[in-house]
């Protein structure tokens, strides 16, 4: 199965989860976020993100060059509750 059918049957699979209400407003805010402009000022697949610095979990500045120095680099954005 590739990533894209297994993304496919995941979306679907939560439609039964996801109170019909709670779905409407989550397709809205989508489709607003879409007609807003922001698809085209993403990042695309395989662009080189611009150099940050962000404290590490032990309070650490890191910097995106220095990790890149030491080999190849996976980005990952968490959202959640705080």
């Amino acid at each position: 199965m590739t990533l894209r059918e297994r993304l496919d049957t995941m979306r679907e699979a939560s439609k039964a989860r996801i109170p019909p209400e709670a779905r409407a407003v989550m397709e809205r805010s989508v489709a607003d976020l879409r007609s807003s402009g922001i698809m085209t000022r993403i990042a695309a697949v395989g662009q080189k993100a611009p150099d940050f610095a962000l404290p590490n979990a032990a309070g650490r500045t890191v910097s995106l060059a220095e990790l890149r120095a030491r080999g190849p680099v996976v980005l990952s954005f968490y959202r959640g509750r705080w």
